[in-house]
């Protein structure tokens, strides 16, 4: 069997072991707290790891993109969840076309959106259920919590589309610096959807579903009565974000980029042949101060990546190493969500024992744009 270090590089590497782990663990606190687990397919845009997790109990999947709605539907999944509005004519007629295969759930935040889909919906006799987005503090998509009766009164008058709930996304747990800020974010994100169902209830607007989810606040909301469905994504490979929230350890990172040393220019400094086409330059998709680096090399705290160029980047050196050019080193990425979506394929490993490659067939531009004309 060959080993990861025969790989060439740079190479996006797994490792099966804690892929797994990880997805157990979050399934299983869902599970504990009688929640329904419907993972961010964002995350890891694979249909591969999206069945793992239906085999560990997911009940359904939350989609950034139509691409990753498409492609959950051609492999067999019935139950998503579309994250953000649809509003553009070419995308809606996608999501019905989705819709005779599977049970699409919508998510709107005001009527100008929602009224295009009805338009659409009208012509070919379809009908979705939708959620209400709420905005619990992130400030992005959706209404303050008092307004979601002013939104449900306006999107009753659409035929074709069903109130079923709300839902909300704390991504502003991302700018924090520790563990007692995230727990506050994951008290607002509480605050908001109960104040929220409970003015839609006593109005009389069905409120069947109440969704949520980030990595950072799951474990903090998933005990709360008010909840029905979790939907994190990161969890599946964790990255040095979630480490720098002292949300995870460095342990439970799945996810590495391979990289070869191939420059010594100066006693303090390698150059590796990864840059931001495989790391990316996220330090904190919401603000993260926490962040100083470009990832973190597994087993070398002296090594420390301090910049990016396109294809390779530039460690220093700030303590005793045993690294020489041509030796390879695994770095834990930033950002998981935005490395992952930077091939094509992950190499699963177990033990550094090539196992697996994984297809990542759910990024934006693996069908032919044309086709879908």
């Amino acid at each position: 069997m060959k080993n990861i270090l025969d790989l060439p590089t740079p190479s996006f590497l797994v490792d099966l072991d804690k892929l797994e782990s990880n997805i157990k663990e979050m399934a299983e606190m869902c599970k504990k707290n009688g929640k329904q687990l419907w993972p961010m397919v964002k995350t890891h845009k694979s249909t591969f790891i999206a069945e793992i997790q239906q085999n560990h109990g997911a009940k359904g999947f939350l989609v950034g993109t139509i691409d990753e709605a498409e492609k959950l539907v051609e492999k067999g999944f019935k139950e998503i969840m579309v994250a953000y509005p649809v509003a553009s004519k070419e995308n809606i007629e996608r999501i019905i076309k989705l819709a005779k295969n599977s049970h699409i759930i919508l998510s709107f935040d005001g009527i100008e959106a929602a009224t295009k889909v009805e338009e659409a919906c009208e012509k070919v006799d379809t009908y979705f259920d939708y959620l209400i987005i709420i905005d619990s503090g992130l400030h992005r998509f959706g209404v303050a919590p008092e307004k979601a009766i002013e939104l449900a009164e306006k999107l009753k008058k659409l035929t074709y589309l069903k109130l079923k709930g709300i839902a909300t996304h704390p991504g502003h747990a991302y700018s924090k610096t520790n563990i007692e800020e995230i727990k506050k974010v994951a008290r607002e994100e509480i605050e908001s959807l109960t104040k929220a169902a409970t003015l839609l209830k006593k109005e009389g607007y069905p409120v069947e579903i109440v969704a949520t989810g980030s990595t950072p606040t799951a474990s903090f909301v998933v005990g709360d009565k008010i909840i029905d469905i979790l939907r994190p994504g990161n969890y599946v490979f964790y990255d040095a974000i979630q480490v720098a929230l002292g949300v995870t350890t460095l342990e439970k990172c799945a996810l590495t980029v391979l990289a070869t040393v191939i420059s010594h220019p100066k006693e303090d400094l390698f150059i590796i042949n990864v840059g931001s086409k495989g790391l990316g330059l996220d330090k904190g998709a919401h603000g993260s101060s926490l962040i100083q680096s470009y990832g973190i090399v597994k087993g070398h705290p002296e090594l420390i990546i301090e910049s990016l160029s396109e294809e390779v980047g530039k460690v220093k050196v700030t303590g005793n190493t045993d690294i020489k050019v041509s030796g390879k080193i695994e770095i834990i990425p930033n950002h998981a969500c935005s490395t992952a979506n930077m091939t094509s394929y992950l190499i699963g490993h177990r033990n550094g024992i090539i196992e697996k490659v994984i297809p990542v067939d759910a990024r934006e531009g693996t069908q032919n744009p044309l086709a879908l004309l």
